[in-house]
Formats: C-alpha cells, structure tokens, sequence
C-alpha cells in the first residue's frame, strides 16, 4: 500500500515521503495515529505545500542549532565531587547535572539530548556530546576535580 506521511518518523521517513508500506502497517498504526494518509492526486498535492513550509521552518530551526552550538562548544563545565582512592568518585556526574550546569552557563537544554559515551566516575576531563538537531552535534567540555583541592591551572 502507497500512503504519504504527514510527521517525521524515525527509521521510517520524514514529513511528505510517498513510501510503499505493507497494508496492516498502514491500517493498525499509521492511519491510527495520522501519520500517514493514502496516496491521492489531491493529497499529493496537499502534502507538497505542507512539505515546503515544513522545510523553512526546519532550516530556520537548523540556524538555531548552528547558533547554539557555537555557544556550547565555547564552554567548559567544571564539577567538584567528593572521590575516593584512585580518584574514583562517589557516584557520578549525571545528565541531569550536566544539564543544570548548562542552564546555568544560560544555555536550555533537554536532558534526553545530553549523550555520555560512558558515565563520568573518575576525576579528569572529558567530552559530552549534545544532539541539537537531527545532524548537528555540539561537544561540550567536562572537567571534574576533587573536592577540598586547588583546581589544577589550565595549560
């Protein structure tokens, strides 16, 4: 069955896509939740309007991402934690943490698009990448010291 969707999906299409879908597909979800309606001279006609102003207001959207990730790349995070033997920490530093610390340095993010390659459990210095945009990355700096120490001077 031929539909066109009428919402970006994930692993599926974006916005205005004529994609050629199996019929019980199309019947228990897509037109359930109306992200898709079948294939007609009119609704092609219809979804290709829809299509170009859904493109502007994603390039405007992209500028905004492309903004933003200038500023957040600009910063460092820095975070003092209590740490054991081993400068091994009690703990971790979270995503929700990161994320505070950027809403303080003025920059709103959601915590969903904060993404740790592995948790923060060491003292030192690490990279956290922000998923701004659907190809637009920003890495931000991440510095943890331990608590009741001089911070180490920046070479």
């Amino acid at each position: 069955m031929k539909v066109i969707l009428t919402a970006d999906l994930d692993r599926i299409g974006d916005l205005g896509d004529v994609l050629e879908v199996k019929n019980g597909f199309a019947r228990n979800f897509l037109f359930p939740k109306q992200y898709a309606i079948p294939v007609t001279p009119h609704n092609l006609t219809v979804m290709e309007s829809r299509r170009k102003k859904h493109e502007k207001k994603l390039a405007i959207e992209r500028l905004s991402a492309e903004e933003q990730k200038k500023k957040i790349e600009a910063l460092t995070l820095t975070f003092t934690k209590k740490s054991g033997e081993n400068d091994v920490l009690f703990g971790s530093v979270t995503t929700t943490e990161i994320e505070e610390k950027l809403g303080e340095a003025g920059v709103t993010i959601e915590r969903k698009r904060i993404h740790l390659a592995e948790p923060i459990k060491r003292i030192g210095q690490y990279t956290c990448v922000l998923k701004l945009f659907r190809d637009v990355e920003a890495e931000v700096k991440i510095v943890v010291d331990k608590e009741g120490e001089e911070a180490a001077p920046e070479v």
